[in-house]
C-alpha cells in the first residue's frame, strides 16, 4: 500500500534521496520547497514517490527493487494520482528515478502505458571555471536588476504578475523565496522582459529557472540574466545547479558559455493518463 507522508515526516526520506542526484528531490525532502512524498511504509519508508510542488513531474526515491512499492503504484497512479492531476489539468505523467537503477524498473512498470523518453543534462559551476569574459552586452534600453521585495511588490510594473506567479510556481511564499533564493530580472520600458532566479534551494545548491518572454528572445538577454545571477551566487558561495533537456540547445549553449560544467545526465518518462 502506498500512502501519503506528512510534511513533518519528511525526514524520513532524507536517507532514500540518493547523494549524487537531483537537487530538486533533496529540497523538497530538506522541506525548502513545497512538494508531497508518497511512500511504500508511513514508519519506515524504502520507496517513494515525490510530487513536484509546481506540478512539474515525479520522481522516483529509495529503493528500485521494491517489490511492495512497485507492485502498488500503477493502481495508486490511476486511482490517487490521476484524478488530482486532471482537476489541475495534467494529463501526462512525467517521471525521473532519482538513482540510474530506477531507469530499468521505470521502463518495466510502464511498458503497457505506451511510455517515451527524453534526455536531460545537468550542469553545475566551479568558481575558477566561470567564463565571465562571454558575458555579453545588451541594448542599454535594457537594464539588469537583482529581485527584492520591493521589486515583487512593484505594481508600476506593467507584468508584475508575471515575477510573482515564477515565484509562487516554486516557493510556498515570497518570503521564503526572499529567504533563501537569489534572482535577477531584465526589465524594458517598464516590464520584466527575462528572469533568472533559485527554483529549488539545498544547502547552498540554487536550481536555476530562466524565461525571457517571446517577444525578447534572440537578444541574448537569457545570457545577461545567467551571468548576473552566476556573479551573485559566486559572492554569496552559492552553487548555481542548472537543469535543461538535451534538445534545448539554447539552454544548453547559455550554460556552456557561463562555464557550468555537465555533471551527469537522466532520463525523463513520461505517458497520457
Amino acid at each position: 500500500m502506498i500512502s501519503e507522508l506528512a510534511k513533518r515526516d519528511f525526514y524520513k526520506c532524507k536517507g532514500l534521496a540518493y547523494e549524487r542526484g537531483h537537487a530538486e528531490v533533496k529540497a523538497i525532502l530538506e522541506g525548502t520547497n513545497p512538494g508531497r512524498v508518497f511512500v511504500d511504509n508511513l514508519t519506515s519508508p524504502n520507496s517513494g514517490l515525490i510530487w513536484l510542488g509546481n506540478n512539474d513531474g515525479f520522481f522516483f526515491i529509495g529503493d528500485a527493487e521494491n517489490e511492495n512499492f512497485n507492485s502498488n503504484i500503477n493502481e495508486f497512479i490511476d486511482n490517487v494520482i490521476k484524478p488530482e492531476a486532471r482537476k489541475l489539468g495534467i494529463y501526462v505523467f512525467e517521471g525521473i528515478g532519482n538513482h540510474p537503477k530506477w531507469d530499468k524498473t521505470i521502463q518495466e512498470l510502464f511498458a503497457h502505458r505506451n511510455l517515451s523518453s527524453w534526455n536531460q543534462k545537468v550542469y553545475k559551476l566551479k568558481i575558477e571555471n566561470y567564463l565571465m569574459g562571454n558575458e555579453p552586452k545588451i541594448d542599454d534600453k535594457y537594464s539588469v536588476v537583482r529581485l527584492m521585495e520591493d521589486l515583487y511588490n512593484d505594481y508600476s510594473i506593467k507584468n508584475i504578475e508575471f515575477l510573482q506567479s515564477k515565484i509562487k510556481e516554486f516557493w510556498t511564499s515570497p518570503l521564503e523565496f526572499f529567504d533563501k533564493g537569489l534572482g535577477y530580472c531584465i526589465i524594458y520600458r517598464n516590464q520584466i522582459v527575462s528572469i533568472c532566479f533559485s527554483a529549488f534551494v539545498y544547502g547552498n545548491t540554487h536550481c536555476v529557472d530562466i524565461e525571457t518572454l517571446p517577444l525578447h528572445q534572440g537578444k541574448r538577454l537569457a545570457q545577461k540574466a545567467a551571468h548576473a545571477f552566476v556573479k551573485g551566487c559566486i559572492q554569496r558561495d552559492m552553487i548555481p545547479y542548472w537543469d535543461c533537456s538535451e534538445d534545448n540547445i539554447g539552454s544548453v549553449m547559455v550554460a556552456e558559455r557561463i562555464g557550468l560544467m555537465n555533471v551527469f545526465n537522466y532520463k525523463g518518462y513520461d505517458f497520457s493518463f
